[in-house]
């Protein structure tokens, strides 16, 4: 793997990195029975979707990352990372929305948001079924198109940890209500926008140097 192929792998992980370490920190909460707190009740009452979630993610968007590597994609690595990325991702998505519904809207969100949670994680869960079919099938460049916007949708929380902080900075406080939902809405469309920039980008020629034919002889 050359320097150049490490680069997007490491800034996706880097993406993705501010919300794996409030997972870390929240599996050790849970994991050290911590006391009840109104902003900590609905995951000590039934923790198995949040913990399937962040573990999930985690997985999703470190071994994800590195789908995205020419190199590894184009040996058996890739197809054996894929069979362990697509239950991952499909947990990510399916344990989002059962957390919408089980859980009780925490203090800053509200029902617009629950909404948009309900049509990403939807969204994100179609997608990536949508990449195995045809995979199965084997149209690769379908399959790569549908798996990179169904990555995008999960690693939103990375960006949307980057649409709040202009807020932050600027109130000192966390954004709440529509604020918050418009915020959240827009880490995920960044994402899909950079994605299809992403696939629809010309591919990289090699650029050759042209060839100096020898000059006939005069006379």
């Amino acid at each position: 793997m050359t320097m150049r192929e490490w680069r997007l792998p490491a800034a996706l992980i880097l993406l993705g990195l501010i919300p794996m370490i409030a997972g870390a920190a929240r599996l050790t909460e849970l994991g050290a029975g911590p006391e009840v707190t109104t902003a900590n009740a609905r995951f000590v009452a039934e923790p198995l979707p949040v913990v399937l979630h962040i573990v999930g993610a985690v997985v999703y968007t470190i071994l994800g990352a590195f789908q995205f590597v020419p190199s590894l994609r184009r040996r058996r690595w890739h197809r054996l990372a894929g069979r362990v990325l697509v239950p991952c991702g499909l947990t990510v998505a399916v344990s989002g929305l059962w957390m919408t519904f089980a859980y009780d809207l925490p203090a800053h969100d509200n029902d617009v948001l629950a909404g948009m949670r309900l049509v990403f994680g939807s969204a994100m869960a179609a997608l990536i079924l949508l990449g195995l079919a045809a995979a199965l099938r084997r149209d690769f460049t379908r399959h790569r198109a549908w798996m990179v916007r169904g990555y995008a949708i999960g690693l939103g929380a990375g960006t949307q940890a980057f649409t709040h902080a202009p807020y932050l900075v600027a109130t000192g406080e966390q954004p709440d209500g529509n604020i918050r939902a418009g915020l959240v809405l827009a880490g995920w469309l960044i994402n899909l926008a950079v994605a299809e920039w992403h696939l629809r980008r010309p591919a990289r020629t090699a650029r050759f140097r042209p060839v100096r034919r020898p000059r006939a002889a005069a006379g």
